[in-house]
């Protein structure tokens, strides 16, 4: 594997020790002294060791990005949409390679990392497309022979700081809107994949040198002491950040208190309400690969299942006989079901969560522990559990970003709902059921709290059509589809007087002789 891994970092334009940062073509580090190492959680190989930004290496891009902006603003929408279609083209040439790369630094499975990828092809096709549509609106003025109307610009640079469960995908949510918006973006990725952002990084640098761009548009810094000056620096108007909800709220506090903009994309305590009038076969399904997908390591990982009590038992026994099939190992083997956790803290977390639970009474009828024998050495492997809880029991209200499924019993729809809300978090939902009524109820204002509310579909995945994100502790903040673009861009509202007079606004007189 370490042969082949090597070549893909070939193809992707990876060496060794890669430098600090990169403006797009030019990279650079100003010591070789603090370095971060990237493992294979899959085996624990090591794959790569990189440099880390300092605040010197940190100001040389803030002033290239700073340079960039003007010239890359004056370019017209849709030729900065041409670019991001570029980009979108060598994605498609290099998903393979990319997808790869995702599945073993990450350790999610191969089809979720490839599937990783399409979403960066997605959102490229969906830019594109939106860089010929950044709509504004026109409205009558009170006031004769005035015309008023309101249109929207750039902010500048835009800070994206990601996670490193989607290592690649939740970049390209940002950079691709933000730039055919007319912005530039300086990415701050996470510590633990640091090979998928530099890929990334090369890939996009080669398509702006092609089209003979100015270094600046789209910067990389790595390690996390940077993310720590994006927040607190006045010159990045928009912070996009991806992570827990206890660093979040870290994050909006500093970018506020510079009156500075956010996008939040925070924890999840995802539920799916089972209806008796369900698809069975369908909803464990989906309740099973929103359990264990990327390991439970999905912000929008289905963390609880709200099961309607004349078919519990019925319910948890399928889903026993689901668990039972999982296949856990080499996330580039197709064959399995689950990769590993990204590391050892992770494996640590999940079992300090079983044991929680266990204090507080929770009942495990699938077992979670920790893989340690053949075929798991050397890797972050655990065994996907299933518990009977309460859910007011605490570590139930907690996101564990590990693969643990919670059952609940109800009674009535009404009920269910309330469980489903009754966490901080609000971020996906979804129920299964074949009832119209119910459906309807779910999706009313009297039902799911959460950003996404599905039917008959899982609460984890999302199409890049529409806009992502959640409420209460999940930050409030939309990435991706819809009118998410409007984030990116600040608003001005314009008046124009055509007569020959100044009419005043509310009917107030202003004369002078």
């Amino acid at each position: 594997m370490k042969n082949s891994i090597t070549q893909i970092l070939s193809n992707l334009g990876i060496q060794e020790l890669n430098p600090a940062y990169s403006t797009g073509s030019q990279w650079g580090g100003s010591t070789q002294d603090k370095i971060i190492e990237s493992f294979s959680p899959a085996n624990g190989e090591k794959i790569a060791a990189v440099q880390t930004a300092t605040p010197s290496d940190y100001e040389k891009v803030i002033q290239k990005a700073s340079e960039a902006f003007p010239l890359w603003r004056s370019i017209p929408a849709p030729k900065r949409g041409e670019i991001v279609r570029q980009l979108g083209e060598e994605l498609r040439a290099k998903k393979n390679d990319l997808g790869t790369l995702v599945s073993y630094e990450m350790g999610k499975s191969l089809q979720e990392g490839l599937g990783e990828v399409q979403e960066m092809i997605d959102i490229c096709d969906f830019a594109v497309g939106l860089s010929r549509q950044l709509y504004g609106l026109t409205m009558h003025s009170e006031r004769p022979n005035h015309r008023m109307y309101e249109q929207w610009h750039p902010l500048g640079i835009v800070g994206i700081i990601s996670a490193f469960n989607f290592p690649v995908a939740v970049w390209s949510w940002n950079a691709a809107l933000a730039l055919i918006c007319g912005n530039v973006c300086v990415w701050k990725p996470s510590s633990k994949t640091p090979l998928c952002a530099i890929a990334c990084q090369h890939i996009l640098a080669g398509v702006l040198k092609k089209n003979e761009m100015p270094e600046g548009i789209s910067s990389l810094l790595i390690g996390n002491a940077s993310g720590n000056l994006i927040n607190e620096d006045r010159r990045i108007p928009l912070v996009s950040f991806t992570g827990s909800t206890r660093v979040g709220k870290i994050v909006a506090g500093a970018v506020a208190s510079r009156f500075g903009k956010t996008i939040l994309e925070l924890g999840g305590n995802n539920a799916i309400i089972i209806s008796k009038e369900a698809d069975l076969k369908m909803s464990v399904i989906g309740a099973v690969f929103g359990a264990v997908g990327t390991a439970g390591q999905r912000c929008t990982s289905t963390r609880r299942l709200i099961i309607q009590e004349d078919i519990y038992e019925e319910f948890k026994q399928k889903l026993i006989g689901a668990y039972d099939q999982l296949r856990i190992g080499d996330p580039l083997d197709q064959q399995n079901h689950v990769g590993p956790l990204i590391d050892k803290e992770a494996v640590r977390t999940f079992l300090e969560a079983i044991e929680k639970g266990r204090q507080e009474g929770a009942r495990f009828i699938v077992e979670g522990h920790e893989l340690t024998g053949s075929g798991y050495e050397s890797g972050c492997y655990v065994s996907p559990c299933v518990a009977e809880v309460e859910n007011h029991f605490q570590i139930v209200q907690e996101e564990t970003f590990a693969p643990i499924l919670y059952l609940i019993r109800y009674k009535t729809l009404e009920e269910a709902i309330a469980l489903q809300n009754g966490v901080p978090q609000g971020l996906s939902s979804a129920i299964m059921t074949l009832n119209l009524r119910e459906a309807e109820l779910f999706l009313s204002a009297a039902g799911s709290d959460c950003g996404i509310a599905n039917v008959n579909i899982g609460t984890s995945g999302a199409e890049i059509g529409g806009a992502f994100g959640g409420e209460k502790e999940t930050g409030g903040g939309r990435e991706s589809g819809s009118d998410a673009w409007k984030g990116y861009m600040r608003r001005q509202t314009n008046t124009i007087n055509y007569a020959d007079t100044l009419p005043l606004a509310q009917g107030i007189k202003f004369d002078l002789k």
